[in-house]
Parts: C-alpha cells; sequence; structure tokens
C-alpha cells in the first residue's frame, strides 16, 4: 500500500500541509497512527471488493442452475 498523496490527506482531515508537515514532525504518533488507518482502509476495501466478486459469481450460478432446472 502507497501511502496517501498530501492532497488527499488536506481534504479527508481538512487540513492544511503545513499542518500536516507539523504532525509529522512534531506528533510522529498521531502521523503514524493516520497513515496506518488508511492502509486499514485500503485492506478493507480491497476485502469488499473481493466479497462483491464472489456475490457475483454465485448469482451467475445460482442463475445456471436455475436455468438447468427449467
Amino acid at each position: 500500500m502507497n501511502t496517501p498523496s498530501l492532497r488527499r490527506l488536506e481534504s479527508d482531515l481538512e487540513v492544511n500541509k503545513t499542518t500536516l508537515h507539523n504532525w509529522k514532525k512534531n506528533r510522529p504518533k498521531l502521523f503514524e497512527f493516520i497513515m496506518e488507518s488508511y492502509k486499514n482502509k485500503d485492506i478493507l476495501k480491497k476485502h469488499l471488493d473481493l466479497l462483491i466478486e464472489q456475490k457475483q459469481i454465485i448469482e451467475k450460478e445460482i442463475d445456471l442452475t436455475k436455468n438447468r432446472i427449467n
């Protein structure tokens, strides 16, 4: 997972670049927490995408089975 861009962080957190740089320098634990949160968010999104894909495959299989029965 790549770290989010500063622009993305700015808009998501509603802060400016200076604030982000200050957090990185003066509050590294907070900044690291934010980065980890984005990593977790991306992992959850990937899992959700996989679940949606599996759902679609299962729905296709159900439709095929229905058609065979009829």
